[in-house]
């Protein structure tokens, strides 16, 4: 959090506290830091403002309000007479620390000061550079809402309000990094979230202590879990404010920070990483047909390859029914290393599609599927059968909700590939019992990472495996919450 500065009062001359500022700001030294010297009723001003965060229509109706001034209209306590007559303005405060100024100025809003005054006006006619709410690339659905979070924090609550209309829900602001004192919001329902976890959250938030957050949510993921060698999400990411707004409902806390569009979803499991909104956009058994299938896919990701390469290099442990599972053509290259060739491959085209122009990313696609791909197979690098296999994967590993759990996922079907491929049938079931055994001693806040499958829930795992229909919703128990549901 940021560290608490020396309290610097405003004093009653006005040069003092405007040369303070100037000082502070750096005005003459940063052409977008604004200093404007006023005279209105008979008493010295002076406006400080930062270039592109004001908005100027709202500027300009104060200014000429105050121009209309008479000093007689400021007896006898000009400052309350400003505050709640002249200055007809809905954000506005009064500051007694010329330190708070300087960081308010920084944040946006405009700073009156006026002489023989020993407070700072603030003035929050503020505004973004922003684009407008459209549905999120990796979040897509076929039918449902299409806006969705942007970079600006106060554009993200609102998205918020509009969806959860709740007496309880709060939204706690605070600023964090000595620098770049970045907004971030705290975002939970009072009545339905544990009181233990959001306790948790805000005092882990008060205890960051860096100079900024250089990759907005990621960095204050990396600083409240920890964890830094463990691939798999310990948070949920989400662009969409449905999705987040439904997380409310269950109990979760959401942390949204300002810059952008991504919020934080806390705590959750591995399953919530594997829930789409599209399965809540069909009826019910078709969403639950849906889950079954992405479920089915996740699996293939991960263990699709290790066994067929343990069927392949052993195919004793084949029936004599499925014997045509095993290569018929293993190339001039071991099994092994063509798993390992392709999956590095299949990660350069991936980051090269996102370095590409869209206008190019067709012709990628080309070289990409004809032109490496079919050449790779005839000059024997690879074999039908290993794209096959590779390419069932790589569709599971896409068809995966979480972008941040599709790339764990990948990295565990990359170590079960090399222990079965060194330990074979032995290695293949340890490496596995070892990675169920991680999952369980995982925790989210205090919720164990596999729950409600360890430990056990049946009526929550029902909701896991299956699409409820939303009627049965509100007879469902709260995501691991002590408060009554019903309130």
């Amino acid at each position: 959090m940021t560290k608490n500065t020396k309290e610097v009062l405003v004093k009653p001359s006005i040069d003092e506290n405007v040369a303070y500022l100037k000082e502070r700001l750096g005005v003459g030294k940063s052409f977008d830091v604004v200093n404007l010297d006023l005279e209105y009723a008979g008493r010295k001003m002076a406006m400080f403002l930062i270039d592109g965060f004001v908005k100027d229509d709202i500027l300009h109706y104060l200014m000429k309000l105050l121009s209309q001034l008479h000093p007689r209209d400021l007896e006898p306590d000009p400052l309350e007479k400003l505050l709640k007559t002249h200055l007809s303005y809905v954000e506005i405060e009064k500051v007694k620390d010329l330190e708070k100024v300087v960081e308010g100025v920084l944040s946006g809003p405009t700073a009156l000061v006026i002489d023989g005054l020993e407070h700072v006006i603030m003035i929050d006619a503020r505004t973004y550079p922003v684009r407008g709410p459209s549905e999120p690339d990796v979040e897509r659905v076929v039918r449902g809402a299409r806006d969705g979070f942007v970079e600006t924090i106060i554009f993200n609550t609102a998205l918020t309000r509009r969806r959860v209309r709740d007496r309880s829900l709060r939204m706690e602001y605070m600023q964090i990094g000595r620098r770049s004192k970045t907004d971030i919001c705290v975002s939970y329902i009072e009545d339905i979230a544990d009181p233990e976890s959001v306790k948790m959250i805000k005092n882990s938030l008060h205890k960051i202590d860096t100079d900024g957050l250089p990759m907005g949510e990621k960095t204050l993921e990396e600083f409240l879990f920890g964890r830094h060698w463990n691939p798999y999400p310990l948070v949920r990411y989400t662009e969409r404010p449905d999705t987040a707004a439904s997380h409310l409902f269950e109990g979760h806390i959401l942390i949204m920070v300002d810059g952008s569009p991504s919020v934080l979803i806390t705590p959750t499991t591995f399953w919530h990483h594997l829930q789409h909104a599209e399965e809540y956009r069909q009826k019910p058994i078709v969403g639950a047909y849906l889950r079954i299938v992405r479920f089915l896919a996740v699996a293939m990701s991960i263990f699709l390859l290790p066994i067929w390469y343990l069927f392949a290099v052993q195919p004793e442990l084949l029936p004599d029914n499925l014997d045509f599972i095993g290569p018929t053509d293993s190339g001039e290259i071991p099994l092994l290393i063509q798993f390992f060739i392709i999956e590095i491959g299949i990660d350069m085209l991936r980051m090269a599609t996102i370095h590409t122009p869209s206008s190019l990313a067709t012709a990628l696609g080309l070289v990409a599927a004809l032109m490496i791909g079919q050449v790779a197979v005839e000059v024997g690098l690879f074999s039908y059968e290993v794209i096959l296999y590779f390419a069932i994967a790589a569709i599971g590993t896409f068809a995966t909700p979480s972008y941040e759990m599709g790339l764990a996922n990948r990295l565990v079907r990359l170590v079960l590939l090399f222990v079965t491929g060194i330990f074979g049938v032995y290695g293949f079931v340890i490496a596995v019992t070892i990675w169920i055994l991680s999952l369980m001693r995982m925790k989210s806040l205090n919720t164990p990472y596999l729950w409600p499958f360890i430990p056990f829930s049946l009526r929550a795992m029902r909701d896991i495996i299956l699409r409820s229909p939303m009627p049965l919703k509100n007879r469902r128990p709260r995501f691991l919450n002590p408060q009554d549901p019903d309130r």
